[in-house]
């Protein structure tokens, strides 16, 4: 990202979208098994969700007929079906930008053997997962294709909230919530935040995981606004000072090819 560019997410205002609940709930199910490893029975669904219970049942009914859910038959309990599966394959093969993104992936982690991610940036809330190589060394970085992480998590929580120009207030409300192996102070985290429009991209050095360095760069949508980013997880005894720089002008290079 040039210098002279300045983090924004103003969006013209669109026609305003009434609520339907049925399919507001739907989603809601679908989110809450898509987050549990195991299957879900009908009362911890809508306890979870504080869903009136008949509610919850009609609902997962549907889903179970489209298959987007299904029941196991000795313990009545709940989990996502292939149906999911199935749209989730559709928008792969049907985007041209998920190929591009994954060979960009596939070339920084062959070149610099570290661990690179492509994640989807849709607010302040939580990230998606959307491509992924693992570097060959032992590191191993627990995260798979359509996982979701707080927004706000090590370096790529830089870039989205230097995008977001979110305010001092919200910045400690949101920091007050994240997970560190080795925390930040709060002013510093905010000038690192403050310095991503010059700097175009962000790092964090052994705050959300001890030992590792995180490196996190912006891919723009056709507005400048910050659509998806590239990050590169590598061990910081292996990313000296020098090697961290190359690899991070490799990211830069490959986000503009992408944006």
């Amino acid at each position: 990202m040039p210098s002279s560019a300045q983090p924004s997410t103003r969006e013209a205002k669109g026609p305003r979208v009434r609520p339907v609940p049925a399919v507001s709930r739907a989603l809601a199910i679908l989110r809450l098994l898509a987050a549990h490893p195991e299957p879900m029975t009908l009362k911890a669904i809508s306890d979870e969700l504080e869903m009136v219970t008949s509610t919850c049942l009609h609902i997962l009914r549907v889903l179970v007929e489209e298959r987007m859910v299904k029941i196991e038959a000795g313990t009545k309990r709940y989990a996502l079906d292939v149906g999911v599966l199935a749209l989730a394959h559709s928008v792969v093969e049907n985007n041209p930008f998920s190929e591009r993104l994954q060979d960009a992936l596939d070339r920084l982690s062959e070149k610099w053997d570290v661990t690179t991610i492509g994640v989807k940036v849709s607010g302040v809330e939580d990230l998606v997962v959307l491509a992924l190589a693992r570097s060959r060394g032992p590191f191993r970085l627990y995260v798979e294709v359509g996982g979701r992480f707080p927004a706000l998590t090590s370096a790529t929580g830089r870039l989205v909230a230097a995008f977001a120009e979110l305010s001092d207030a919200d910045l400690g409300r949101h920091f007050k919530q994240l997970n560190w192996d080795n925390a930040p102070e709060f002013e510093t985290w905010k000038k690192e935040i403050r310095a991503v429009a010059k700097k175009g991209f962000a790092i964090d050095r052994g705050n959300y995981m001890g030992g590792i360095t995180v490196i996190a760069v912006p891919v723009l949508d056709s507005q400048k606004r910050l659509a998806h980013a590239l990050v590169a997880i590598g061990v910081s005894d292996q990313l000296t000072k020098e090697r961290t720089q190359s690899l991070t002008a490799d990211l830069m290079l490959e986000a503009r090819a992408l944006s």
